[in-house]
């Protein structure tokens, strides 16, 4: 389910296959050339209060969406920067991590079975969008890196200063859990440990704000 104005109409002007567009009187009419792209989509009016019963948020937005969930068979990278996500659990944080790859212009994050799903509908409100730009695999990441020639870079606590890296090649970009961190099997593949040399007194940075962090310093316009 996509939900909100804004972001079902990011869904409406690309190509996606949409199933239903629920939304109130006033917003289809508002929006009648971007419904009109989705001639098999059943389109319901619905009132504000029948809109905030079918609605996963605290207060529904004019609009909601239902679209066909993509099929994971796209081919996994080879030769470009992909994030891979090892057991992560927050939505939250997964939907914005995917935001981050779509504004870097990374093309794949992969997340072991066990992470969140990415189309939880919190994850899909977090990432505004990214879920049409972004391909998203849910694979075993330690046999992806093993089989891999890319190089892999880990976040960790104990990892080298990433201000101090030259001459960065596109790879993987392992995030962990948010309260395990990377598995112990996922860090021994590790081409590189890499941290953000904290200055503070945080005991953490989240795994969302670190690979945020992460991106816009590896990664060179």
């Amino acid at each position: 389910m996509v939900e909100g104005d804004k972001i079902a109409r990011e869904w409406l002007a690309e190509s996606h296959r949409i199933q239903y567009i629920v939304a109130t009187e006033q917003w289809l009419q508002d929006n009648v050339k971007l419904t009109a792209k989705h001639r098999d989509a059943i389109i319901a009016s619905v009132s504000e209060q029948e809109l905030q019963a079918l609605s996963q948020l605290q207060k529904a937005n004019e609009v909601l969406l239902v679209v066909y969930r993509d099929n994971d068979n796209a081919i996994l990278p080879a030769e470009e920067w992909c994030i891979a996500l090892d057991t992560l659990q927050d939505p939250g944080n997964m939907g914005t991590i995917i935001r981050i790859a779509d504004w870097f212009g990374i093309g794949h994050v992969i997340a072991t079975p066990d992470s969140v799903d990415f189309y939880n509908s919190k994850v899909i409100q977090a990432a505004m969008g990214g879920h049409l730009r972004v391909q998203l695999h849910s694979a075993d990441i330690l046999q992806f890196i093993v089989q891999s020639d890319m190089p892999v870079y880990a976040a960790a606590l104990d990892g080298d200063n990433i201000y101090n890296l030259k001459d960065v090649k596109p790879g993987i970009l392992v995030i962990g859990n948010e309260s395990k961190g990377i598995s112990a099997a996922v860090m021994q593949q590790a081409t590189r440990k890499i941290t953000i040399p904290r200055i503070g007194g945080a005991e953490s940075l989240n795994a969302a704000v670190s690979a945020g962090i992460i991106c816009a310093l590896l990664i060179k316009p």
